[in-house]
């Protein structure tokens, strides 16, 4: 079953003419992207520190057949639920996240970026007994060589997850939207996913939640769910049929989620709500450069959307366009509204001549 599932190939199904109200104007994207700028984001999930080291190749080494690079760049960036909370400030909205680190150098490093992208990293927790989470990429030119992680996924004592669960129900009261971005470091641990959900229903706002393995299934009662299709190949243990409308509602029905938001790849998303809606949004991507952080800029974009007013259908094309931008750039960047609106207007005067 899982072969079938890993190996499944989205065959894209005609695509049913879009209602016009699901059409992406630029004189709706300026409105959302507007209200973006009076919104306040919660982020929570794991945070981590990316680092970049760049150079040339030009022999191998004598101690084992791997190419020598010569660092001639370096550089850090945000990543996980940090890469989600700078797209966030990219659109103009507040943000805050909650979330740990170390108590290492790479803590120090990883606020002061948070702080300088404009982020509100006072919830940020040191754990003493492990590290902050650190993603090294070693490329030559363009191309990724190797990467080496330093992290651990062990889940933190008890007392730590009982520091998360009083701040998340403290935080969620001073936020339009809250954003759980789950990448197994031990951040998003039941006690959290339930009192995280269960706050932001008492505060009425929505939750858009970027799922991983551990506890897939216990994010009843999100507004979006948002897995990629590998991420749900490998959770429901069977072959996905993202082009079948009727199976992403009985999908959707399992997941006790308002809308699910199954990401594509270079096949785009397929989008399923509680209304009975279902679109296919294709893929906009001129070319493809680095998929790296397009999940996170999908999920910082679709819950500044939502919160702005936007409909679940919009949201998704104005995630989409952004995805777009991020993967035709090197590395993890995010997506200014200038560039949004810009792909917005020349998707639109394609489509409609104008």
């Amino acid at each position: 079953m899982m072969n079938e599932a890993a190996s499944h190939k989205f065959r894209a199904a005609p695509r049913p003419e879009m209602p016009r109200m699901n059409r992406l104007t630029p004189e709706r994207a300026e409105e959302i992207l507007e209200r973006a700028t009076t919104l306040r984001v919660l982020v929570v999930g794991d945070l981590m520190l990316d680092v970049y080291l760049r150079g040339s190749v030009s022999r191998i080494s004598p101690e084992a057949p791997v190419p020598v690079v010569k660092v001639e760049e370096e550089w850090r960036a945000l990543g996980g639920a940090a890469n989600v909370a700078a797209n966030v400030v990219a659109l103009g909205a507040a943000c805050r996240v909650l979330g740990f680190v170390g108590a290492d150098t790479h803590a120090l490093e990883l606020r002061e970026a948070l702080e300088a992208a404009g982020i509100d990293a006072s919830q940020v927790l040191p754990v003493d007994g492990r590290p902050t989470t650190v993603k090294t990429r070693i490329m030559a030119r363009q191309q990724q060589v190797v990467r080496y992680d330093q992290e651990e996924e062990a889940d933190p004592d008890g007392p730590v997850a009982e520091q998360l669960v009083a701040r998340v129900r403290a935080l969620v009261t001073d936020a339009d939207v809250l954003v759980l971005e789950d990448y197994n470091k031990g951040v998003l641990l039941p006690t959290v996913i339930r009192a995280a959900l269960d706050a932001a229903v008492r505060a009425g706002i929505p939750v858009v939640v970027d799922p991983k393995s551990r506890f897939f299934f216990d994010y009843a009662g999100a507004t979006v769910f948002k897995p990629n299709l590998l991420e749900l190949a490998a959770a429901l243990r069977d072959r996905i049929r993202p082009e079948d409308p009727v199976w992403m509602e009985a999908t959707r029905q399992r997941l006790g989620c308002r809308y699910l938001l199954l990401t594509l790849g270079e096949h785009g998303m397929a989008l399923c709500t509680e209304e009975g809606q279902y679109l296919q949004v294709p893929a906009l991507a001129r070319s493809v450069y680095d998929v790296s952080g397009a999940g996170d800029t999908v999920t910082a974009v679709m819950a500044v959307a939502l919160a702005a007013g936007a409909s679940p259908a919009e949201a998704a094309v104005l995630a989409n366009h952004a995805a777009g931008i991020e993967v035709g750039r090197a590395g993890v960047t995010t997506v200014a509204p200038a560039e949004l609106r810009l792909a917005v207007d020349e998707h639109h005067a394609r489509h409609t001549g104008s």
